[in-house]
This record gives structure tokens, C-alpha cells and sequence, in this order.
């Protein structure tokens, strides 16, 4: 099931322009990744605990409609694609009229916290994404 992440519009967000800065977008989007991976088991302290971390490797991002000060914004998370190693997550953020202002597509290898090299997804993770991956799938049929 998609992951629902609410926020407000912060003044610190805001840019010279009057708008939200660009890079706040990421920043959103980390904010509700975080949430999300969170909601599947994997707190700090559970990933610290099993020695592994998920990074970001790529992130590809669209830009759609302004967002100003003080706007409620929701962000949805789903899954894009799993592989053994890493996976692809779609985050779309969406404003109080429920248009998308963003969307992106994040790309996460999982690595191993000593070595700092690629490492296979926890099972529980991988079935839990696959999972997710299905539930999107049968939905956009």
C-alpha cells in the first residue's frame, strides 16, 4: 500500500523568489523515504543493529507546480522496482488541491555498514517491497 507522509510549508523554505527552493523538494522527499522505510521495521537502530544502510544512488526529479509558505503537502511513496541489492521508490508530492508539484523517482542500494560495499536486501524488506510492487501493479491494471 502507498505510504502517506503530511508536512506544512516551512518560512525557512522559501527562496528570493517567493517560493519553495528546489532543493527543499529533496528534502521532503527524504523526509517521507525516512518515514517509510521506518514504517516497515527499519529504524535507526534496527539497521545500526543488523550493520546495514540503504543510500541514495540516483535520484530523478520533475518539478511541476510552486509551493509557498505555510501550504499543506502530502507526500506518496511507492515501489518502483526491486532488485537483490537495491530497489527504486516514487515519491509524488501533492499540494492542498491534491495537484502533484513533484514527483521523483529514487533509486536505494543497500550497503554494508563496515565495508561500505553493495550488500543483498534483508528478506523481510524484499518481500515487503515485492509486496508493495504487486498492490501497485494490480492497481494501475
Amino acid at each position: 500500500m502507498a505510504h502517506r507522509f503530511e508536512f506544512t510549508v516551512r518560512s525557512t523554505d522559501i527562496d528570493v523568489i517567493g517560493h519553495v527552493n528546489n532543493a527543499k523538494y529533496l528534502e521532503y522527499m527524504e523526509w517521507a523515504r525516512f518515514d517509510w522505510i521506518w514504517q516497515q521495521g527499519f529504524t535507526l537502530d534496527e539497521l545500526k543493529r543488523r550493520g546495514i544502510m540503504p543510500v541514495v544512488v540516483n535520484i530523478n526529479i520533475n518539478y511541476r507546480k510552486e509551493l509557498h509558505m505555510r501550504e499543506e503537502v502530502h507526500a506518496i511513496t511507492t515501489v518502483v522496482k526491486v532488485g537483490g541489492k537495491s530497489f527504486v521508490i516514487r515519491h509524488e508530492l501533492y499540494n492542498e488541491a491534491e495537484q502533484l508539484v513533484a514527483d521523483g523517482d529514487v533509486t536505494m542500494v543497500m550497503i554494508d555498514a563496515n565495508t561500505r560495499r553493495s550488500t543483498l536486501l534483508p528478506a523481510e524488506l524484499t518481500d515487503a517491497l515485492h509486496a508493495e510492487l504487486a498492490l501497485n501493479q494490480e492497481k494501475s491494471v
